[in-house]
């Protein structure tokens, strides 16, 4: 499912398109588990946060630039709501 995810990834441009892409997520979770290094929700929010700090050097290291108009309202937005969304 890792190449499947990958290509999903790297497609991700609407608001559909990501919505589907976090449902392939949850699919690969429940079908490779084992695979996944944080399997718990406290440890998935911290490498989350881990992950945002050092960004910069993952875009740096694939050669990619990062944006400087990422919409982090949005995402925090979609994560506060998610704790009580049905």
């Amino acid at each position: 499912m890792t190449g499947v995810l990958l290509n999903q990834l790297e497609n991700v441009k609407t608001r559909t398109e990501f919505s589907e892409f976090l449902l392939a997520l949850l699919k690969d979770f429940r079908e490779n588990q084992a695979s996944w290094e944080n399997q718990d929700l406290p440890s998935f929010l911290e490498a989350m946060s881990a992950w945002i700090e050092d960004m910069d050097g993952f875009y740096a290291n694939q050669g990619k630039e990062i944006q400087t108009d990422i919409p982090w309202q949005i995402f925090a937005d979609i994560l506060f709501a998610s704790r009580v969304y049905e």
